[in-house]
C-alpha cells in the first residue's frame, strides 16, 4: 500500500517564548530550534513513521536548506523522486512561536512551494496512479490542489484534503470529490463563516459542508478530540489526556497516522483512534517531525488507555 503526499515542505524556525512581544518591544526568548517541517512534509513523515510506503511530491529552493530537507525525507524512507529544486528561489520557511502553555502561532513563507504546478502531477502520472491514497494541503497553489483532486477521481484513488492554512478562496464545489476533508476548528470557522467554539457549533458547521456535497468531514479539535461527520450522522472521539509541551505539527501527525491506518484497514473510526493517540504523544515533546512517536510507543500507550 502506497501513499502519495502532494504538498509543502518548510524549514521550521521555532522560538519558545513566555509571550509574544508588543509592537516596538524586544523580548528575550528562552530557546530556539530549527527543524524540518511544512504540512505536507510533516504528514509524509508521520505516515512513514507509522510504517507507510510514502511518495513525496514537493519543491525545494536552491539554498542551504534544500539538501537537508531532501536528506531528511530519505532518512525517513520516503521516495524523493519528485522532490525537485527550483533555481533562484528560497525554500519554504515557517517561523513558529510556542508559548509556555505549548500553544503555537505560525507564519509561513511558501518560497519554492509556490512552484509545484499541475504539470508536475501530469509528469508523475504513472507513479501517482499506483498509489492507494493522495494527501493534499493548501500550502501550495490551489490550481495544483484542484488538479490533484481531479487526478484522484479519474484514477479512482481516495483523496484526503487538509484545508490548511484555510482560505475563503477555496472552492468547496471543486473539492467535493475528496474522500476525506480534515480541517481543525479554526479552519472550519474560516471556511464556513460559522462559529466553532463549542462541539455543537463544530457539528453544525461540518454538517453545512456535508450539505454542500463533501462526503466525510473529520474535524481535529486539539484537546477536545476529533469529530467525524458524514451523511450518516456524527461521532465524537474524545482526546487522550497527556502533558502538553508543544502542539506544533499535531494536526499533521493525526493526518499522517490516519492515512497509514486507513489504507491498511479502511476502518475510519479505528484510524481516528490510532491517529488521536499518535498526535497526543507528539505534543508531549518539542518540535514537529522529531516529536512523532514510533509505532511501538503508540501501541503501548493505547494498551494503557
Amino acid at each position: 500500500m502506497k501513499i502519495a503526499v502532494i504538498g509543502s515542505n518548510m524549514v521550521d524556525l521555532t522560538s519558545y517564548i513566555e509571550r509574544m512581544p508588543q509592537i516596538g518591544e524586544t523580548l528575550e526568548a528562552p530557546s530556539f530550534e530549527m527543524g524540518c517541517g511544512g504540512k505536507g512534509a510533516n504528514q509524509a513523515v508521520a505516515a512513514a513513521k507509522c510504517g507507510a510506503d510514502v511518495l513525496m511530491m514537493t519543491k525545494v529552493g536552491d539554498d542551504a536548506f534544500a539538501d537537508n530537507t531532501i536528506k531528511n525525507f530519505q532518512k525517513m524512507g520516503i521516495d524523493t523522486t519528485y522532490v525537485q529544486k527550483v533555481a533562484g528561489v528560497s525554500s519554504g520557511v515557517a517561523p513558529i512561536f510556542v508559548d509556555k502553555d505549548g500553544r503555537n502561532s505560525i507564519l509561513i513563507i511558501k518560497g519554492a512551494n509556490n512552484y509545484l504546478l499541475p504539470a508536475d502531477i501530469d509528469a508523475a502520472a504513472k507513479d501517482l496512479s499506483a498509489c492507494d491514497l493522495i494527501i493534499l494541503q493548501l500550502e501550495i497553489k490551489l490550481e495544483t490542489v484542484y488538479h490533484a483532486i481531479e487526478f484522484g477521481e479519474q484514477h479512482h484513488i481516495p483523496v484526503l484534503l487538509n484545508p490548511a492554512p484555510a482560505t475563503k478562496e477555496l472552492d468547496i464545489e471543486k473539492v467535493c470529490h475528496c474522500t476525506f476533508f480534515m480541517p481543525n476548528e479554526s479552519e472550519l470557522a474560516i471556511l464556513t463563516g460559522r462559529p466553532t467554539s463549542t462541539d455543537d457549533e463544530v457539528k453544525a458547521a461540518a454538517e453545512m459542508l456535508i450539505e454542500k456535497g463533501l462526503k466525510d468531514v473529520i474535524v481535529t479539535l486539539g484537546g477536545r478530540g476529533s469529530l467525524w461527520v458524514s451523511a450518516n450522522g456524527s461521532k465524537m472521539l474524545p482526546a487522550f489526556t497527556v502533558d502538553t509541551v508543544d502542539t506544533s505539527g499535531a494536526g499533521d501527525a493525526f493526518i499522517g497516522c490516519f492515512a497509514n491506518h486507513y489504507v491498511k484497514t479502511h476502518d475510519v473510526w479505528a484510524s481516528m483512534r490510532q491517529a488521536s493517540a499518535f498526535a497526543a504523544l507528539s505534543v508531549t515533546k518539542k518540535g514537529t517531525q522529531k516529536s512523532y512517536p514510533a509505532p511501538a510507543e503508540v501501541d503501548a500507550f493505547l494498551q494503557k488507555c
